[in-house]
C-alpha cells in the first residue's frame, strides 16, 4: 500500500540520521523528490520554513507529508510521516539506554562514534551543495545575497527569522530588477 510505502521510506530515513537534523535533508530529497512524490521547489520552500522555526529539523517530515502527491496528505499524511521519522530514535533510545554508560567507555565504541560523526560532516557539506547550492546559486547576484546572507548570521548574529525574511525581500528585489 502507499501508506506503506511511506512510512517505511520515512522510518529508514529516521534511522540512517545520525548528528544532526540537517543529514536528513538529503536522505529525504531522495525519498520524495526522486519518485516524484513532492515537487523539488515544494521541497525546498518547506526547508527554508523549517529553518525559519524552532525546533527539530524531522519537524520537516511533517510538512513532507502534507504536500505528497499520493495519499495519505494532509494531516493524515503528515502525521504518518512524523510518526515514522521520530520512531526509529525512540526504538533506539529505549534498546541503547540500559547499556549505554557502559558502551560508551569502550575505545572501539568511542572510535567508531569519531568515525561516524566525521562522515556527518561531510554529509552535511553534500545537503549543503545539492539541493541546496545547486538550486539556489545560478549567478554572481545569487552568491552575492548567499554571502550577505551568511555574514548576518555569523557576524552580526542576527535573529534565524530576521535572515530568512531578508532572504525573501533580496530573493523578490533581484526577481524584480532582473538580477
Amino acid at each position: 500500500s502507499t501508506s506503506l510505502a511511506i512510512f517505511d521510506r520515512f522510518y529508514r530515513t529516521g534511522a540512517l540520521v545520525f548528528g544532526g537534523g540537517h543529514v536528513v535533508l538529503p536522505l529525504l530529497q531522495g525519498a520524495v523528490v526522486a519518485p516524484g512524490w513532492v515537487d523539488p521547489d515544494r521541497f525546498l520552500a518547506g526547508y527554508a520554513m523549517a529553518q525559519a522555526v524552532p525546533g527539530p529539523l524531522f519537524t520537516f517530515a511533517g510538512y513532507l507529508g502534507a504536500v505528497l502527491k499520493p495519499e495519505p496528505n494532509g494531516i493524515a499524511g503528515g502525521l504518518l510521516c512524523l510518526a515514522a521519522i521520530f520512531l526509529s530514535s525512540f526504538l533506539l533510545v529505549l534498546g541503547t539506554l540500559p547499556f549505554w554508560a557502559a558502551l560508551r567507555r569502550r575505545p572501539l565504541v568511542r572510535t567508531v562514534l569519531a568515525g561516524i560523526n566525521a562522515a556527518v560532516v561531510g554529509i552535511l557539506l553534500a545537503a549543503l551543495y545539492d539541493p541546496v547550492w545547486v538550486s539556489s546559486i545560478h549567478r554572481p547576484a545569487d552568491f552575492a545575497l548567499a554571502l550577505l546572507l551568511f555574514l548576518l548570521l555569523t557576524i552580526w548574529r542576527l535573529p534565524v527569522w530576521l535572515v530568512v525574511a531578508a532572504a525573501a525581500v533580496g530573493g523578490m528585489a533581484f526577481t524584480t530588477l532582473g538580477l
